[in-house]
């Protein structure tokens, strides 16, 4: 009884967030390369968490049109490349967003670590996330977002995804590749939360968009890529800013769940760096078709 009220206690959160979200889009309507006979597979739900994904899409979370500025955020979760900490990682970040005015849209991406999969983190997640770049620049009109004010911000296993994305070389073409392939998968600004140390050091730190990185002094998988990635960085002239908490571990998510002042704070570090950068600045002062510009009383 007791494991059935847990059950429908987490498909009702599970419920509430999908209410909160816009549609999911397919990143490959007939299938991502390699996955197209898996796509039709069903998702696993535990908890809050998602595994089992042959489809990889993006949920759109969009800004309230009264303060939505043009700026956009694909969102990447984290779970050690064997699950997707869907909610945590990925709903919660993405209405934090929204309350800067940022659209954003939350990945689900292929798994190279759950169970029986075949895929690879290098080869196939990041490819989800280049696609999720490119699927985002080429309909922005559609979603009143600036093509160029496009981020992505990835916690832990997400965060390895930005930096093989952001800092590292891009693959050559895939035979087979289609229209949208040819859009640029360049984010204009990145963000790492406990990123993990796959892609670091980075191999292409010289073109590498502005960086936002932000980690807890006691995380020993994460904090480490986090100091070294802002050190490639900055020793290659790029513009990056680190925030490293005291006594602080892994895993503490938009600080929904933690008493510590400081790290409750940290998305409020994150709000004044996207804005010192202009990227919740509409450009030339006007905001994207289908988008209200805020005023200095918002």
């Amino acid at each position: 009884m007791k494991r059935h009220l847990l059950w429908l206690m987490m498909l009702a959160c599970l419920q509430a967030g999908a209410q909160q979200t816009g549609p999911s889009i397919p990143l490959w309507p007939n299938g991502a390369p390699g996955s197209e006979s898996r796509r039709a597979e069903p998702e696993t739900v535990r908890d809050t968490y998602i595994s089992n994904v042959h489809a990889p899409s993006l949920t759109v979370v969009p800004a309230d049109p009264r303060h939505a500025n043009g700026a956009a955020v694909i969102v990447v979760p984290g779970g050690g490349h064997r699950i997707l900490v869907w909610m945590n990682e990925g709903v919660h970040a993405a209405k934090a967003l929204n309350r800067f005015g940022v659209t954003a849209f939350v990945l689900k991406y292929r798994l190279a670590r759950d169970p029986g999969s075949t895929y690879s983190i290098e080869g196939d997640g990041a490819a989800d996330l280049r696609r999720a770049v490119r699927w985002v620049r080429a309909n922005a009109a559609q979603y009143g977002v600036d093509p160029k004010r496009i981020g992505v911000m990835g916690f832990s296993a997400g965060g390895e995804l930005v930096s093989l994305v952001a800092d590292n070389p891009a693959p050559a073409p895939a035979p087979g590749a289609d229209a949208l392939d040819k859009v640029s998968a360049r984010p204009d600004f990145q963000v790492l939360i406990y990123p993990g140390p796959l892609g670091v050091p980075a191999k292409a730190v010289q073109s590498a968009p502005p960086a936002f990185i932000v980690a807890g002094s006691l995380d020993k998988c994460c904090a480490p890529p986090a100091i070294g990635l802002y050190q490639q960085l900055t020793a290659a002239g790029v513009s990056a800013e680190l925030h490293m908490y005291a006594d602080t571990d892994h895993a503490f998510n938009m600080a929904q769940r933690s008493e510590r002042v400081s790290i409750a704070h940290w998305p409020d570090r994150l709000a004044d760096w996207l804005s010192d950068g202009g990227w919740l600045v509409p450009r030339g002062g006007r905001a994207p078709e289908g988008v209200i510009a805020p005023t200095p009383s918002q």
